[in-house]
């Protein structure tokens, strides 16, 4: 059974890649919405002949989020992968959608939008990556599952980050398939 998924994401898009390459998943990738109109992840959906549209965060967030909800809604996703989204998504839209996201730490450790640095800054040996369910808060929804990934001498803010990136990309195609069998098809 082929489930509809719609990624969001804000940068490069090489999580999206990933998920897009993914032959082994049941999914129909619908769309692919982004907060930045210069993000490469557009490009990258063009390329695969997956639909894309930018919502960006204007004047009003209270208008972004009525528009990103409509959208999402428009869709009848299944499944929400943020992959490399860079913003908080309403309350209203994570209780409506179910919502994965994929974070460069080990949560509960390292939460927000600079988790490498901050487990650099940290000292830690072992950092890694995580998904999880979305909700409310800043990356404190349920765990999925998480890869460790070791902090090696002379690692820097982007070595690390880039280590962690090419976990991240096969572990967010592996919770898909662990997740897919439980999602309610929205028909």
């Amino acid at each position: 059974m082929t489930h509809r998924v719609v990624i969001l994401a804000s940068g490069s898009g090489t999580l999206a890649q990933a998920i897009i390459d993914a032959t082994e998943l049941d999914i129909e990738i619908v769309a692919v919405i982004s907060d930045v109109s210069s993000a490469q992840v557009l490009a990258r959906a063009n390329k695969s002949g997956i639909q894309s549209k930018v919502i960006e965060v204007g004047a009003s967030r209270q208008i972004w989020n009525k528009e990103i909800i409509e959208a999402v809604a428009q869709y009848k996703a299944d499944l929400v992968v943020s992959a490399g989204f860079m913003r908080i998504l309403p309350p209203e839209f994570v209780q409506r959608f179910p919502t994965i996201n994929s974070h460069p730490a080990l949560l509960p450790d390292f939460p927000g939008a600079h988790a490498v640095r901050d487990a650099l800054a940290a000292g830690v040996q072992v950092t890694g990556t995580t998904v999880h369910w979305v909700d409310d808060g800043v990356d404190t929804g349920p765990i999925i599952t998480q890869m460790q990934v070791p902090v090696l001498p002379g690692d820097d803010e982007a070595t690390l980050h880039e280590r962690i990136k090419k976990v991240e990309r096969g572990l967010i195609v592996a919770t898909i398939a662990l997740i897919l069998p439980t999602l309610e098809r929205n028909v």
